[in-house]
This record gives C-alpha cells, sequence and structure tokens, in this order.
C-alpha cells in the first residue's frame, strides 16, 4: 500500500500530545541525548518534508493544504506559495534555491520544481513522465508467496485496488515524499515508484534504485477484512510494497532510506519498517536496520548516527524518534514525541514536526509544529562506541 495510507489514518484514530521526554528504553549505556527543546512555530497541517538551512531556517511543506512555509531561526513563519488544489512535498535545498514536489491529488501529475528568492517557481523535471516511460518498480512481484490456487480463485479483480488480486507487479502511480538537493543532482525518494531517483539540473530524470519488496509476513483475519481479501488467505505469507519517506546522505557518500512497511502502518502485522543503504553509483541496495513502525523520515549525522522518526512508534502508539548507532541493525534508543513527521539535523540540533496527526470532529486541526532539539553532545558521541 503506498504512503496515502498516511492520509487515511487521519481518519482513523486521533493521537494526543506527547512531550519529549528522556529516552523510553534504551540498550546499553547511554546517556539522555536530548539537552532541551524550543517550538519554532505551530499551526502547521499534515507538516510531512523539512529542510533546515545553514543560517537556521526552515522550509516545510503541508502537504494536505499544500502549502511550502518558510520558518526563520527566530520562528517567524510565512506562507510562501501554494498548491492551487495540489499536494506540494519533497522540499530541500542548496544556496538560495528551493527544490519542492507538486503532485496532483490523484497522482497522475507530479513534477520536481525549484524557487528562488523574488522569483518565480520554474519546473525542474516531470516525474510522473518517468514513472509512465519507466515504471521502475515493475520487476517487483508483490502479493502473496505460497496462497493455494483454490483460494487465488477466491480473489474479485477490482482495478482501484492492489489487494483485490493475489499478487501483482508494481503500477504507474508517482508521489514524491522527499528529496535531497547536492551538487550532483536532486534525489527524490518516490512513495508511488517505490523508488530513489535522480533529476539532474538539466532536467533529466534517472532511476538510482529500485527497494525490494518488504518480507513476507502472515496476514491476519483482521488485515485480510480490511483489505476486502477472501478469509482463505489467513495465515499465509505476503510481500507489501516498500514505501520510501525519505533520502539522506550518510558516510562515504551512501544514501540513507526510511521506508513505510506498505499495508498497515501501525504495528498491527509488527514493526516492519526499514532503513536501507544505497549507493548511489551503483544502485546497491542494503538493509542498515529494522523494527520501525511507520518510519515517515530520517537524519544522519556526520558521524553516521541515524535518527528515525515513527508516526505511529511506541508503546502507545503515539509516535517516538528512534537513535540507531552507525553500525545499524535496530535502534537503541528511544525518545517519545507525539506524531513526529519530518526531522533534519543541523549542527548539534534536531528539527521535528510534531503533533502531525491532530483530529477534530471535521478532520485534521492545525495544530503540528516545528520544535528544535538540542542534542547533548556527550551523549551523541557515546553511540560512537
Amino acid at each position: 500500500m503506498k504512503v496515502t495510507t498516511l492520509t487515511a489514518a487521519v481518519c482513523a484514530a486521533v493521537l494526543t500530545t506527547v512531550a519529549l521526554a528522556t529516552p523510553a528504553s534504551a540498550h546499553g549505556d547511554h546517556p539522555p541525548i536530548v539537552a532541551n527543546q524550543e517550538v519554532l512555530a505551530d499551526g502547521l497541517m499534515a507538516p510531512f518534508s523539512l529542510e533546515v538551512q545553514s543560517n537556521g531556517a526552515a522550509w516545510i511543506t503541508q502537504n494536505f493544504p499544500g502549502t511550502l512555509t518558510r520558518v526563520t531561526a527566530s520562528g517567524e513563519k510565512t506562507d510562501v506559495l501554494g498548491g492551487d488544489g495540489d499536494e506540494i512535498s519533497a522540499v530541500s535545498a542548496r544556496g538560495n534555491t528551493v527544490y519542492y514536489a507538486q503532485v496532483a491529488q490523484d497522482h497522475t501529475r507530479a513534477v520536481l520544481m525549484r524557487v528562488s528568492k523574488g522569483q518565480e517557481p520554474v519546473q525542474v523535471a516531470d516525474l510522473f513522465a518517468h514513472e509512465e516511460q519507466e515504471n521502475p518498480d515493475a520487476v517487483n512481484t508483490y502479493g502473496f508467496v505460497d496462497l493455494p490456487a483454490s483460494c487465488a480463485s477466491q480473489f474479485v479483480p477490482d482495478p482501484t485496488s492492489q489487494f483485490s488480486q493475489p499478487t501483482y507487479e508494481g503500477a504507474v502511480d508517482t508521489h514524491p515524499y522527499a528529496s535531497l538537493a547536492t551538487r550532483e543532482g536532486v534525489y527524490v525518494a518516490d512513495a508511488g515508484m517505490n523508488a530513489i531517483l535522480k533529476v539532474g539540473y538539466d532536467g533529466n530524470v534517472s532511476t538510482v534504485a529500485v527497494l525490494p519488496p518488504t518480507a513476507p509476513v502472515a496476514v491476519t483475519a483482521e488485515t485480510a477484512e480490511a483489505f476486502g481479501m477472501p478469509a482463505c488467505v489467513v495465515g499465509h505469507s505476503y510481500r507489501f510494497e516498500p514505501v520510501p519517506t525519505d533520502v539522506e546522505v550518510g558516510p562515504k557518500g551512501w544514501l540513507y532510506v526510511s521506508t513505510l512497511p506498505g499495508g498497515p502502518e501501525d504495528a498491527s502485522l509488527g514493526a516492519r519498517g526499514v532503513v536501507y543503504k544505497v549507493n548511489p553509483w551503483s544502485g546497491d541496495v542494503q538493509p542498515f536496520a529494522e523494527g520501525f513502525v511507520s518510519a515517515t523520515n530520517l537524519a544522519v549525522s556526520k558521524q553516521g548516527v541515524v535518527f528515525v522518526t515513527e508516526l505511529f512508534g511506541g508503546a502507545d502508539g503515539e509516535g517516538q524518534v528512534s537513535v540507531v548507532p552507525p553500525w545499524g541493525d535496530g535502534a537503541v534508543t528511544q525518545f517519545p514525541i507525539s506524531s513526529p513527521a519530518a526531522i533534519e539535523i543541523a549542527g548539534k540540533n534536531l528539527y521535528l514536526t510534531t503533533d502531525t496527526f491532530e483530529l477534530g470532529p471535521e478532520g485534521p486541526l492545525p495544530v503540528a509544529k516545528l520544535v528544535k532539539v538540542s542534542l547533548d553532545g556527550k551523549a551523541l558521541r557515546s553511540y560512537l562506541g
């Protein structure tokens, strides 16, 4: 299932506010990593993508209303542009130029844009055209891996749902979720293509890597009913789509990619989110760390410590940030935070968007925040072994 399941989740549960705290759980001798915190801005709605520049200015996409917002280091908030009904996502910056994606609500159109101070936005590349021509994840087969023919025959095909067939190949779908502007070009984590793209500054789009299907997981009766599958599938193994949600550069130039596990994004089928390392030169994809619930974003320190936002993570499913040492495998520390969506590291600070899914009677409320968290340098060094 694509990252649009996050949108559906807004209507499924109300997440209450949980303040930043000392680690909820830890393995090994690691002191609390959070020194203090400061709310820089509030009144945000669905801030799924974030970029922080060296001067402390932050760029935020408010995906639902389709707005690109700038917050200065002192907390002054300005809506820079809107999407005219489209979703605005995948913000990053290089120098004085900001890059972002503009996406049709039905994902039948997606372009990478750029804007500089005092200038009008300019299209850099047509991402949907690349998907139509290449469909990168058509090489993947998703669905059941051990389903008897007698059960497979009970599916009723429905063109609006990939779950109405026992197996399927990657479909034509684009949803740029995050971007990373580098000297070589702009990398895009596309949650529709299930791939990492590279957009050259000349507008040329290429596929860097296609993420593999998730590890097979046994389908429960609740999942089968929720997705309209026949009851005979219960207990059989299903490979969901990987859904990339962020791309960052780490040690030795490798790309680090956070992923949602497809299907249920909560912990009902386990903590299935994975962080991958991707070789940007060869396209080689390697698992780096696993065991996350709804991994919507990540940040990588210069030393290789990785911070992962888990939107529905934590003991109560209300959100947490996990801290992974440079050698990976899994988190050694978590600290609770209310439904965190995006995260960036700049200097000695983490910047996060929090309280992302706070609901009112008529839907999502514009109560999300941009929070700056100071990191304890000694505690951070304890992760380096």
